[in-house]
């Protein structure tokens, strides 16, 4: 009896540690920085033949005649990655209505720093492979920031640093999405389905008449934008953007609940923060992150494809970053964030250069049809200067904390 007593009260505090730790804001970073290195640690085992096995397992749905077809690796970036930048959907338009987004006083610094994170970084690529049709088409994968992985990084310590950083780094995050999701849409999107795409407007209009009408059920919504993702998947626009355009139409407030402060939008992406965080990312972390690096060396890093990516995360974001938001600062177009000073926006623009999730997803779209060996190039540099940018951004910011003290 003791001993039943004795587990249960050891498996109740095991269940509240791990409770504790999944709300803590460094979790989801951790979570994911997990799931990749186990993906590394397998694809450079014995077990490399299993995992290749796994990712490339065929499924298969069928309704009729229509039918969609894909590994599971496809899967996850085409299918789970859609609810990720359905999440992203939501924050942006919940920080445009009523968020930090909404004072336009406030949008111009992280706006900047956004820009400089991605023109910059993207101009070292194309210098690198002007002369390489196929790895310049890779040119946006350093453009790219993780706010999970920053974030997490920066939440490590949050108690020593000022808010306005977080928020500082949240809204460039939001931005440099912003600006992905644009070159996702202009710059990877093959050739066109008029059917599919005529079907993907059909669902947009009635999707229009929910909003406008004021419906609420999230069932509703759901339902037309799968309906929307498949049409998209078939019509050579990335089926991912349906997760943006759903995100849209979701109702900010409800006219007809009792509690005057309740919102649809609100509430659909807080159910999703945990899904998106805990399971979506580190399962996209672990089919994407997995690289054999047997045989890759000195020639592997200085290859112009990962050295690109490398010195745009690494190099291109802290300069692009930090340059343009000194310039705006300086030129009184900005506001230094308060409690902040010079040392402290440095260390955010570092972090900037995480570009994990979001890099290997579009360097998974930028070699879709041009060979692995390019895709293979672009993660090793994507975990590289991610890595460096987590590394000296953490220290700066620690040492800015103890040079205040």
């Amino acid at each position: 009896m003791k001993d039943n007593l004795s587990s249960a009260i050891e498996e109740s505090t095991l269940l509240d540690k791990l409770y504790r730790f999944l709300h803590k804001e460094p979790a989801g970073g951790i979570l994911l920085g997990l799931a990749a290195a186990l993906a590394l640690i397998i694809a450079n085992s014995p077990l490399e033949v299993f995992y290749n096995k796994l990712i490339d397992l065929p499924l298969l749905i069928q309704i009729g005649n229509f039918s969609i077809g894909k590994p599971l690796l496809l899967w996850v970036n085409d299918g789970l990655m859609a609810v990720f930048f359905f999440l992203i959907g939501l924050e942006l338009k919940r920080e445009f209505l009523e968020g930090t987004l909404s004072d336009k006083r406030l949008i111009v610094l992280p706006a900047l720093g956004a820009l400089g994170g991605i023109l910059l970084p993207a101009l070292i690529y194309a210098a690198l492979n002007y002369d390489n049709p196929d790895a310049l088409s890779g040119w946006a994968v350093p453009a790219a920031t993780d706010i999970a992985f920053s974030l997490g990084v920066l939440a490590l310590l949050r108690k020593h640093l000022p808010l306005s950083l977080k928020i500082l780094l949240t809204s460039i995050a939001i931005f440099d999405d912003l600006g992905a999701i644009i070159i996702i849409a202009i710059f990877y999107t093959s050739q066109l389905s008029m059917l599919a795409l005529g079907i993907a407007a059909i669902c947009c209009t009635i999707l229009f008449i929910f909003n406008s009408r004021n419906a609420t059920h999230r069932s509703f919504y759901i339902l037309i934008g799968i309906i929307m993702w498949a049409a998209l998947l078939k019509s050579g626009v990335h089926a991912t953007l349906s997760g943006i355009v759903l995100a849209m139409f979701i109702p900010m407030t409800d006219p007809g609940h009792p509690d005057e402060d309740h919102s649809p939008l609100k509430t659909l992406e807080h159910d999703l923060h945990d899904t998106v965080s805990f399971f979506i990312l580190p399962i996209f972390a672990f089919c994407n992150a997995g690289v054999n690096l047997a045989g890759a060396g000195l020639e592997t890093l200085l290859h112009p494809i990962t050295l690109g990516v490398t010195l745009g995360l690494f190099i291109g974001k802290q300069i692009g970053v930090f340059a343009l938001c000194w310039l705006g600062i300086k030129s009184g177009l900005a506001k230094m964030p308060q409690g902040a000073s010079w040392i402290h926006i440095y260390g955010i623009s570092v972090l900037c250069g995480i570009g994990f999730t979001m890099s290997l997803f579009i360097s998974s779209l930028a070699f879709e049809n041009v060979g692995a060996q390019h895709f293979f190039d672009a993660r090793v540099g994507t975990i590289v200067g991610s890595l460096l940018s987590g590394l000296w951004g953490y220290a700066v910011l620690r040492y800015s904390i103890r040079n205040k003290k």
